[in-house]
């Protein structure tokens, strides 16, 4: 009896620099789909020159739709999802082709996530955590356009696997990131919740960044990551000042076109 079929489904936009290590690390599994919010560098190509399935859909700005046009455009009845700055280890792909060869009770696993920052594996500070990311394509779908939550229809277990996360190359790589998430997280909150939310801003502006610190340095232990934990900390909590600090000057927008 043949193993079950697996697609490997990534999201990317301008993603030149990562999509390469990525495919490298996916060339075993029976299908590859990309969706590509209009790259405007090489990730379309180099994806096509690796035989993948590219599918191109304006960015809107939407995490959750992108996943579900990538997991509907894919064949295999198991699903691995990726970003274009993750690879999938040799062992974790051992332990996957396991899982598709002798059959499981489970819908969908929970990834341990190993992520890097500046080149070293973050052990601390919250950073190293699971995410639902390797599922059968029927049972699952997202929801949510920024922090996209996953619905799983069955049985979902935590994996004894990993990917690995490279998502800064620099600190300007990180800002730079950031600030392009902190748009979106902004919109959807104005989307989401109007300016209801306005009498929080200065809570999150002030005392929220101080227990935010706390909570990933000192109680999750950042500090023992050394100084990529304490920097990685501090950009974290800057990360979350930048999007209430969006949103505010969203609604401040949003009482003037009111006025006017």
């Amino acid at each position: 009896m043949p193993r079950d079929r697996i697609s490997a489904v990534i999201i990317t936009k301008d993603e030149e620099g990562n999509i390469a290590r990525c495919l490298d690390s996916l060339k075993w599994v029976d299908e590859i789909v990309v969706v590509d919010g209009e790259s405007r560098d090489r990730t379309p190509e180099i994806a096509l020159s690796y035989g993948a399935k590219v599918i191109t859909h304006k960015f809107e700005s939407d995490f959750g739709l992108e996943r579900n046009i990538g997991n509907d455009n894919a064949s295999g009845k198991w699903i691995i999802a990726m970003d274009a700055d993750e690879v999938l280890p040799p062992d974790t792909r051992t332990k996957i082709e396991g899982i598709l060869d002798k059959g499981t009770d489970a819908d969908a696993y929970n990834v341990l996530r190993k992520q890097f920052f500046l080149g070293k594996f973050m052990e601390h500070g919250g950073r190293y955590h699971r995410i639902i990311n390797f599922f059968k394509k029927d049972k699952t779908h997202f929801e949510g356009k920024v922090h996209h939550l996953v619905k799983v229809k069955g049985t979902v277990k935590d994996a004894d696997f990993c990917i690995e996360h490279y998502p800064f190359n620099s600190i300007s790589q990180f800002t730079a990131k950031h600030n392009r998430y902190t748009d979106c997280e902004a919109k959807e909150m104005l989307e989401n919740f109007g300016d209801s939310k306005y009498k929080e801003i200065r809570y999150n502006l002030t005392v929220k960044p101080i227990k935010l610190f706390i909570k990933t340095y000192i109680k999750k232990k950042g500090y023992k990551d050394g100084l990529h934990g304490l920097v990685f900390c501090l950009l974290f909590t800057w990360g979350s000042i930048l999007k209430w600090a969006k949103y505010w000057e969203l609604c401040e927008n949003l009482k003037k076109q009111r006025k006017d």
